[in-house]
């Protein structure tokens, strides 16, 4: 079977706006490599106001449904009194999870921007498209690839810095020095998948400095 293809807006050259609106969503994932946690974030919108932002914060949380999307969903429901948010838009730096985007669509969400694409658990078409199917009662615009290098970036030196801090971990648990090797400085030069990314920063997370291996 043919792996679906985005089915997204017109791709004219990124507004201003979004360009905004991704960057406050960008420093909120700032917020999340901060606190440990994979640096995603996302901000919701309606019209030019800012109701609410949030950061990926499973792993802290203990909450497997604590992504960025989610946490800036329950706030702008509580802030605004109501679990519907039709006109609102919402900005996030990775392509929300088929989870997030049944969210959304409940929400009424009236369009989601995104920055990386995620090609093993991305519904917003790499790997299938939530928004699509005409059944449905909601229709969602999507707008992938804003700040798509940008986003990126920041889920590639996240977890460059973990396995390099893991790999010296180990090694210095066993009293060996630590190189970097040509074969694993290139594997570092991948986007993780949000499911990868929850899983390596949870392990990261649970090793002790003195520790071979995770506890």
């Amino acid at each position: 079977m043919d792996t679906p293809t985005p089915d997204e807006s017109p791709a004219p050259p990124v507004s201003e706006r979004d360009r905004r609106f991704m960057a406050l969503a960008q420093a909120a994932a700032e917020e999340a490599r901060a606190a440990g946690e994979v640096p995603v974030g996302a901000v919701l919108v309606r019209g030019d106001e800012v109701i609410a932002t949030g950061f990926n914060h499973p792993i802290g949380a203990h909450d497997p449904s604590a992504h960025a999307e989610m946490i800036a969903l329950r706030a702008t429901a509580q802030a605004v009194e109501n679990y519907r948010l039709p006109g609102c838009e919402l900005y996030v730096t990775l392509e929300p999870c088929l989870m997030c985007a049944g969210a959304i669509m409940h929400a009424r969400i009236a369009r989601v921007v995104f920055g990386a694409r995620d090609p093993k658990t991305g519904a917003c078409g790499s790997v299938v498209d939530a928004f699509a199917n005409p059944q449905l009662n909601h229709h969602t615009t999507v707008t992938g690839g804003v700040l798509e290098t940008e986003c990126g970036a920041a889920l590639k030196s996240f977890f460059a810095e973990r396995r390099r801090a893991s790999r010296e971990a180990r090694a210095a648990a066993r009293g060996e020095p630590h190189a970097v090797a040509g074969g694993e400085a290139h594997a570092d030069s991948h986007v993780e998948t949000r499911s990868e990314a929850d899983t390596d920063a949870h392990t990261a997370a649970r090793s002790e400095p003195g520790s071979a291996e995770p506890l």
